[in-house]
């Protein structure tokens, strides 16, 4: 699991459904959400995860998709297995590992130093711990 700190920047709300805009690196980041607890506010630092099997990595990405989340890494290393590859990612020096099949890997001819975009859906960030700080 790949957790990191962000602030909360805005929550839009409708019926029991919440999209969630954090700060992170400079960047906007969303999160999908059908209950929030009240301590989900505006200005709080929180601790969010992603699932490792859930950043999918994009090689030389340009146009439009619908994920919000696109992050600007930097391949720190790659381990291959049998069928799966462990992809390290770096953001200012904030670390998230990427789960891909090793023929994806190969496919895109992935190396430590490659900047890649990093995407995650809204609906695979969670609000691991809101911080007290």
């Amino acid at each position: 699991m790949s957790q990191f700190i962000a602030t909360i920047k805005k929550i839009n709300s409708f019926d029991s459904l919440n999209i969630v805009e954090f700060s992170f690196c400079n960047q906007t980041l969303k999160m999908m959400s059908l209950d929030l607890s009240k301590d989900v506010q505006v200005d709080k630092r929180v601790k969010l995860s992603v699932n490792p099997s859930n950043i999918i990595i994009a090689k030389d990405f340009f146009g439009e998709i619908s994920l919000s989340n696109q992050l600007v890494a930097t391949i720190n290393s790659i381990e291959n297995g049998e069928l799966l590859s462990s992809v390290i990612l770096n953001i200012e020096n904030i670390y998230f590992e990427s789960i891909i099949t090793v023929d994806s890997s190969k496919r895109m001819n992935l190396q430590k130093g490659d900047k890649v975009t990093m995407l995650i859906k809204a609906s695979n960030l969670s609000i691991e711990e809101i911080l007290n700080d």
